[in-house]
C-alpha cells in the first residue's frame, strides 16, 4: 500500500446540497424555506415561539433554590481510603488532609472541604484533617485507633 492509494471508504463524504440553483437540483426556486413570509427572509430566529401561545418555556413551573451560602463539600468514603492505604497511595504516618486525598487520586477537586463518609471499613491507625465528617466514620476510625480533626465552628 503507498500513500497515493489511500482513500476514504465509499460514502464516507457527502457533498452539501447547493441550495438555490434552479429547479431541476431539487432545492431551486424558494430553497426549501416554502413561500413567503417571515421564515423564508433571512435573519430570522423565533426559536419557541409557537404562534402567540404562551410558550412551553414559560409555561412551566419555576422549581428549585440556589442557596449562595451551602457549601458543596467533595466526598470520601473510609472504605476507599483504606484500599488507598493498602495500595501505598497514602501513608498513615501522616496526617490525611485534602491535598494529600488529591495526590492519591481519591478526589478531584477539595471544593469548600472534604467530608468523610462512613460506606466501607476502615482498619489503619490514621490522623484526618478533613472539613466534616459523619458521626459513623469519626465512630469508624477511632475504633481503627485513629482520630479525626474537625474545624472548629466559629458563631
Amino acid at each position: 500500500m503507498k500513500l497515493t492509494e489511500i482513500s476514504d471508504n465509499p460514502g464516507a463524504r457527502k457533498k452539501r446540497m447547493r441550495i438555490g440553483r434552479g429547479i431541476g437540483s431539487g432545492k431551486g426556486k424558494t430553497g426549501g424555506r416554502g413561500v413567503k413570509g417571515q421564515t423564508s427572509r433571512t435573519g430570522v430566529s423565533i426559536k419557541g415561539f409557537e404562534g402567540g401561545q404562551m410558550p412551553l418555556h414559560r409555561r412551566l413551573p419555576k422549581r428549585g433554590f440556589n442557596n449562595p451560602f451551602g457549601t458543596d463539600f467533595a466526598i470520601v468514603n473510609l472504605g476507599m481510603i483504606q484500599q488507598a492505604f493498602e495500595s501505598g497511595k497514602l501513608d498513615a504516618s501522616v496526617p490525611v488532609t485534602a491535598e494529600a486525598l488529591i495526590g492519591a487520586g481519591l478526589v478531584r477537586q477539595s471544593r469548600d472541604g472534604v467530608r468523610l463518609l462512613a460506606k466501607g471499613a476502615i482498619t489503619t491507625k490514621a490522623t484526618f484533617e478533613v472539613a466534616g465528617a459523619s458521626a459513623a466514620a469519626v465512630a469508624a476510625v477511632e475504633a481503627a485507633g485513629g482520630k479525626v480533626n474537625l474545624p472548629a465552628v466559629a458563631e
